[in-house]
C-alpha cells in the first residue's frame, strides 16, 4: 500500500510529490468573461503552497455556451491566456503540478448566462436544444483546442470533465442521448466523444502533457454497468494518465440494488488499470479516510471540502489524528483560508457549511 506522502509517477508529465490532488471546485469568483480574477489566483495558489501534489482549476468552460455558473473560469479564447499563464506559472513555482479542468455544462447551462443551452438531443425538461452532427464535431474540437491553449499557457496537463451530468455525461446517458448518428445508440457510440477528445489531445499536445478524465458512475441517467464498461475500455486503451472517479461519498454503496453489498469504489479499484492511476473523490475529510482509500486500492485522493476549510490540508495530514475544523465555519475563517467574497457567498448556499451571523435583537 502506498503512503499518502509517497510520490506518484504517470505515463506522461511530472510526478506528484504526494497522493493529494486538489479537486476541481466551483467557486464563482472569476470575471464574467471568463478571465482569471485575483481572488481565484489567490485561492488556487494557496492550495499549491499548502502542499497539494497537483492543483487543479475549477471547471473551465471550453465554449461560451457551455458556461455552467457565474464567475466561471474560461478557456475558450485566447483572451484567457494571460491569466491562465500567470496561474500555471505560480502553481508550478510553489512545487505543485498544474492542471486545468475542461468543462461544458450542456443542458445544465443557466439560460440567463448562455441564452439557449444545448444538449446531445432536444431536452424538453430543460429546454436545451439538441446539437447537430457538425456542432458535436465542433464541441470535440473545442475541447481539444482548450487543451492546446492550456498547454500554451504553461499548464502541465488537463482533465476532461465527464462527470456530474454535464455535457459529456449527457452523451453517456441513454435517458438524455437519443441520437441516431455515430454519437448515439450503443454504449460505444455514446462514449465516442470521450475517445475522440483523448485522440485529439494526444495528437496535438506534447508527449509530456498529462491527461486525466473525471467520471461519476451514478445519477443523471447513468447506469453503473455501462460506466464500468466505458471505464474499462478507456483504461485498457491506456492513453489517459489518471482516472478521477467522483463518487459523492467514497464509503457509499451503489444506488442500484443489484450492485449493493460492497462499496461503489470497489467496482473501480477492481478494474484492470494498467499504468493509469486511479483517484477517488467524495467526502475524503481526514487523513484517516484518505489512508483508507489507498488501503482500498486507490492510487490517490481528491480533496474538496476539506481543502476549502484548510488550504494546507496535505501538510496538516502529517499528523494522522488531524481532523478538519467542525462545520459550520465563520465567513472570517474562509476568508483567512483564501476564499474571495463570491466564493464565500457560494459556500453559504451549501446547507450547514457557513455560520450565519446572529441577527441583532430589536
Amino acid at each position: 500500500m502506498a503512503d499518502l506522502f509517497d510520490p506518484m509517477t504517470f505515463p506522461h508529465g511530472p510526478a506528484m510529490k504526494n497522493r493529494f490532488m486538489l479537486a476541481p471546485l466551483t467557486n464563482w469568483q472569476s470575471h464574467p468573461d471568463g478571465r482569471l480574477s485575483d481572488d481565484e489566483f489567490k485561492w488556487l495558489t494557496m492550495r499549491a503552497e499548502g502542499g497539494f501534489g497537483l492543483t487543479m482549476t475549477c471547471a473551465a468552460h471550453v465554449q461560451a455556451v457551455g458556461q455552467g455558473f457565474p464567475g466561471q473560469l474560461g478557456v475558450f479564447g485566447d483572451q484567457h491566456l494571460e491569466g491562465l499563464g500567470r496561474l500555471a506559472a505560480a502553481i508550478k513555482a510553489k512545487g505543485s503540478v498544474s492542471s486545468l479542468q475542461m468543462h461544458h455544462a450542456g443542458n445544465r447551462s443557466p439560460r440567463e448566462l448562455v441564452g439557449q443551452p444545448v444538449c446531445p438531443s432536444d431536452d424538453p425538461e430543460t429546454g436545451a436544444r439538441g446539437l447537430s452532427l457538425g456542432e458535436v464535431e465542433q464541441l470535440i474540437e473545442d475541447f481539444v483546442a482548450a487543451a492546446v491553449r492550456s498547454e500554451q499557457a504553461g499548464f502541465e496537463g488537463v482533465e476532461i470533465h465527464g462527470a456530474h451530468g454535464y455535457i459529456i455525461a449527457q452523451f453517456l446517458s441513454a435517458e438524455l442521448n437519443h441520437r441516431t448518428d455515430r454519437y448515439g445508440g450503443s454504449v460505444e457510440n455514446r462514449a465516442r466523444i470521450i475517445h475522440e477528445i483523448i485522440d485529439g489531445v494526444r495528437s496535438r499536445c506534447g508527449p509530456d502533457f498529462q491527461l486525466g478524465l473525471r467520471l461519476s458512475p451514478e445519477r443523471f441517467g447513468l447506469k453503473l454497468a455501462e460506466i464500468l464498461q466505458i471505464t474499462q475500455t478507456i483504461l485498457t486503451d491506456g492513453r489517459i494518465d489518471y482516472l478521477d472517479m467522483s463518487l459523492w461519498d467514497v464509503a457509499k454503496e451503489p444506488m442500484e440494488e443489484e450492485f449493493q453489498g460492497r462499496s461503489l469504489m470497489s467496482y473501480f479499484t477492481a478494474l484492470d488499470r494498467g499504468q493509469v492511476r486511479l483517484g477517488v473523490a467524495g467526502k475524503v475529510t481526514s487523513p484517516a479516510v484518505a489512508r483508507d482509500m489507498l488501503a482500498g486500492g486507490a492510487d490517490f485522493v481528491l480533496i474538496g471540502r476539506a481543502a476549502i476549510l484548510h488550504h494546507d490540508f496535505p501538510k496538516l495530514s502529517h499528523d494522522p489524528a488531524f481532523e478538519p475544523i467542525a462545520l459550520p465555519v465563520t465567513r472570517e475563517h474562509l476568508v483567512k483560508e483564501g476564499l474571495g467574497p463570491a466564493f464565500v457567498d457560494y459556500m453559504s448556499t451549501w446547507k450547514g457549511f457557513v455560520q450565519e451571523p446572529v441577527a441583532a435583537e430589536a
